[in-house]
């Protein structure tokens, strides 16, 4: 992954850290079904993100019980940078549309189960309707 360096036109490359770090935070809130609240919060604070991560560094003590210190103060740093959120939004987008996708083939399956189920039952009864007569 890629994103602009100080520059214009220089990609500067997320390290792998930085990439589980944001891939962590969107698994997070696409489990607590938060994608799109999580999604309009922050594209709503994409011009202020520089004051967003200092205010991270007033809030530590609290979201320290979700990341270790080293994490935390790595997405203190990257979220400094306005393309980290950008970034951080299509990998909750991604997660989220993988996860409804996966959601609907489930139900799909339990529905197809269940007319499956159904059939041999109606038919059970069928035959024992047409047997006993009643």
């Amino acid at each position: 992954m890629f994103m602009w360096g100080g520059e214009k036109g220089e990609l500067k490359e997320l390290s792998p850290q930085q990439e589980e770090i944001l891939t962590k935070i969107a698994q997070k809130v696409v489990h607590w079904k938060m994608a799109i609240p999580a999604i309009l919060f922050l594209e709503s604070m994409k011009p202020l993100n520089y004051i967003g991560s200092q205010m991270m560094a007033f809030f530590e003590p609290f979201v320290q019980t979700l990341f270790s210190w080293k994490d935390y103060d790595e997405l203190r740093r990257m979220m400094e940078e306005r393309e980290t959120v950008e970034r951080l939004l299509q990998k909750i987008e991604k997660i989220d549309a993988e996860a409804l996708t996966k959601e609907k083939q489930l139900k799909q399956e339990r529905k197809s189960k269940r007319k499956e189920e159904w059939k041999k039952k109606n038919t059970k009864e069928k035959i024992r309707y047409f047997l006993i007569g009643k």
